[in-house]
């Protein structure tokens, strides 16, 4: 379960590398419960999952509020969450509730301190949108880039950054975006996914012409 870890991972501290091992041990756990992730993937689990997920962390930069839709099996939401440090707080949202019952359990398990939402993203992230003005916004493996850009607008539009995982089959998915004048778009090649990419999603604030 302990495969090698690259480059990314090895920053770390002990303590975010324990974590990170517990989580890892109970996925081990629950994946004949329920599906986790891939099991072709089990075995390269530090790298197809922890350093897919932490890949986000670098290119968000400083944050202090981060959600993340969907988060099943805690990628990416739960890697962040233990990889961050002191500073930041992540919020998960997750409909399914056994995978929240995990959610849960690791971050009872590991110690670590996150905001569980249990239901469908178009219902609670608009509520949490009038609470809180979020950072960073991300998913992974969750829908296509048009609807997951519609399920992050009330983020988006409040200045948060979409970081989105996508695998091949995004240039497709970029052709299918409707025209948005209000949106700026980067691709940026992840590096643990050949032909995978991270679409990161800015909206235009016309309030002050910033980007």
């Amino acid at each position: 379960m302990t495969a090698s870890r690259s480059n990314g991972l090895a920053l770390l501290t002990p303590e975010m590398k324990s974590k990170l091992e517990i989580y890892a041990s109970l996925i081990g756990k629950w994946q004949p419960k329920i599906n986790l992730i891939g099991p072709s993937t089990l075995a390269d689990l530090w790298t197809r999952h922890f350093e897919d997920s932490y890949q986000l962390a670098e290119l968000a930069g400083g944050w202090a509020e981060w959600v993340d839709l969907g988060s099943g099996g805690g990628f990416p939401g739960l890697v962040i969450a233990m990889t961050k440090g002191s500073a930041g707080r992540v919020h998960l949202i997750e409909s399914d509730k056994r995978k929240v019952a995990f959610l849960r359990e690791v971050s009872r398990e590991t110690g670590i301190d996150v905001d569980i939402h249990v239901g469908r993203i178009e219902s609670i992230l608009p509520k949490l949108c009038e609470q809180t003005d979020f950072d960073v916004i991300s998913a992974r493996a969750l829908a296509p880039l048009p609807l997951l850009v519609e399920y992050a607008w009330p983020a988006l539009v409040k200045g948060a950054t979409g970081l989105f995982l996508k695998g091949r089959g995004l240039s497709a998915e970029l052709t299918d975006l409707p025209p948005n004048n209000s949106l700026d778009i980067q691709i940026v090649a992840s590096r643990t996914e050949p032909g995978g990419s991270i679409v990161v999603v800015r909206a235009h604030d016309s309030r002050t012409n910033r980007v």
